[in-house]
Parts: structure tokens; sequence; C-alpha cells
């Protein structure tokens, strides 16, 4: 442990995170149970969320065949038969972000109060940061699955545009109609991004930091890229690495460094990519390089089309040939 130690502080020393995040076993203490548990209910739930985003087909031939067949009922029937439960799906997707947004700021409150340094927190809360990081993997994994999946934006354009034909026609869409109006219109803007999960986090962890003005700006900023910090160690490090009891241990912590590298570039005024943000993005860059292409490819086009900051002038040329797509 020592060693660690000493790498940790070495590599994050402008925060002084000189401690070991055990993602794989930390437990609450009793001061954090009920906050966790609050939590823990919403992870339970995100592990629902991503089967059924894994195993959503959608209805692309019945909405084909619809297109082709304008004036056969029986054809447009079963194609909004297919669709409504599909949008009942979406439905249930958009509603977890705004649980998950909840849990996010949730955690934020404890991990960013004034009572104890971010590096503090992290470390004396390794169950509340365990679950932030839970939040983020979950995150990154949802808009890579839903990227892959253009029957998503497809099933939903179909949706709209029946429920809009029918309005017009005075026609009732009332059986199984999942959303309304207002609904579908919050939906489309999330559904729009490219990254829908991240997208919210980013814009709840600025509302957060906006909504507080009497907590400093450095204590998120410090919190995220302490955690990023530790992750690029933990990576880096073989005889920590060895430490992992699963494989899947390594893509959990990549994609946690990609979440909070860009909540952080979102929330720090002059973003992730200067030389004063506190995260060695090109050490992340690297390790992030050194894995296998099919599993960090999603991630490396996280950091180069979600981030706020990548193209601006104070980033230099070695980052941004870094992350230029081969």
């Amino acid at each position: 442990m020592g060693n660690l130690i000493k790498v940790l502080t070495r590599d994050i020393d402008n925060n002084g995170g000189n401690f070991f995040l055990d993602f794989e076993n930390a437990q609450p203490s009793q001061s954090e149970t009920e906050v966790w548990e609050e939590v823990n209910q919403v992870l339970t739930e995100s592990r629902v969320i991503l089967e059924d985003l894994q195993s959503y087909r959608g209805a692309g031939e019945e909405i084909r065949q619809a297109i082709q067949s304008p004036g056969v009922e029986g054809v447009q029937e079963k194609a909004w038969s297919a669709v409504v439960p599909l949008v009942g799906k979406l439905k249930s997707f958009y509603e977890f972000s705004q649980k998950l947004e909840s849990s996010l700021r949730r955690l934020l409150v404890i991990l960013t109060s004034a009572a104890s340094t971010p590096t503090q927190h992290l470390e004396q809360k390794q169950a509340l940061a365990r679950q932030f990081a839970h939040i983020m993997h979950f995150t990154l994994r949802f808009d890579e699955l839903k990227m892959t999946n253009p029957a998503i934006q497809n099933d939903f354009s179909y949706y709209r545009r029946t429920i809009s034909r029918m309005r017009i026609n005075n026609l009732s869409a009332d059986a199984g109609n999942e959303v309304n109006n207002e609904l579908a219109n919050r939906m489309s803007l999330f559904y729009a991004s490219a990254t829908p999960m991240l997208k919210t986090l980013s814009d709840a962890t600025s509302k957060f930091v906006s909504d507080n003005p009497d907590l400093p700006t450095e204590n998120t900023t410090d919190c995220l890229s302490t955690m990023a910090s530790v992750c690029k160690v933990m990576l880096d490090t073989p005889e920590y690495r060895s430490r992992f009891t699963s494989e899947e241990t390594v893509l959990f912590c990549l994609r946690v460094m990609v979440g909070v590298i860009i909540l952080f570039d979102h929330v720090h005024p002059a973003g992730a990519f200067v030389k004063t943000s506190n995260i060695d993005m090109k050490g992340c860059i690297r390790v992030l390089k050194e894995q296998p292409p099919s599993s960090v490819e999603g991630l490396l086009n996280a950091l180069r089309y979600t981030t706020k900051h990548l193209n601006d002038e104070a980033t230099s040329k070695q980052i941004k040939t870094m992350l230029q797509p081969n």
C-alpha cells in the first residue's frame, strides 16, 4: 500500500489525493448508509435499463412496410402496434435519466461539501465515490449502446409523425398513446444528442455549480480531477491493476475516467485540456490507446465529440493530434 500511496501522491499532488479508491469492494459506513441506499435503488434499476437497451431491436421492418404501403390499413396498424411498446421503453429510458441526474446531485452535495476537501471526501466516503463511479460507468455504457442503435430515433420519429397525422385527421391516438406532446418534445431533445445520458449529467453538474454559488467551483472540479487521476494510476500501474479481481474492472475504470474528464471539461472555466486542469490528459489518452481499439473507440469518440474545450486554442497540438481518428 505504501508504494501505491507514493504513486498516487506523485500523480495527483496538486490535489493531495494519496489513496486507493476501491471500486470493487468499498462498503458504506453508518453515516453513508442512507444516501447509499437511495442511490443503490437507482443503480439497481440501471442494470435493467441496460438490459432493455441491449435487447432493443426496433420496428424497422414494420415501419418500412407501412411507408411502402400507406393505404393498407392492416399494415399501418401492425407498425403502430409494434412501435407503441417500444416508445414506452424509450420513455422509461428518458425518465431514468432524470433519476440518475437526481442521484448524481445527491452525491455531489456530499462529495463537494465544505466540511472536508474533495480528496478527503473521496478517501473517507469510498462507498459513495464508488456509486458515483457506477453512475459514470452506466452513463458511458448507455451512450455507447444508443449510438450504435439507429432504430431508437427511427422508431421515435415514426411515432411522432403518426401521432401528428392522427391529430390532423382528428383520429384518436389515445389507445396505447404512451407519450403526450410535451413529453415527446423533451424526449426528442434527449434522443437528438449522440450521448444523451452524458449530456444530461454534464448539464446537471454545470447546474449544480451554478445553483451553489457559495460552494467554490474548485470543490467540484477537484473531486472530478482526483477521480480521473486515481483511475489513470490504477490502470497505468501493473502491480495495482493486477489487484482487480475481474478484467471487467479495467473497462469500468476507463469509462469512469472518461466520464469524469467530460464532466470536468464542462464545469471548469478553462476545461480539461489546459495544463492547469490537474488532469494529465496526455497520460489518460495514452492509457486509452494502449487498450484493444474495439473496447475504447467509443470512449475516444466521447472525448473527441462531447467535450467542450478540445478545440480551444489553449489545447496543445499534441493532445489534438493524439485524439485524431485513425
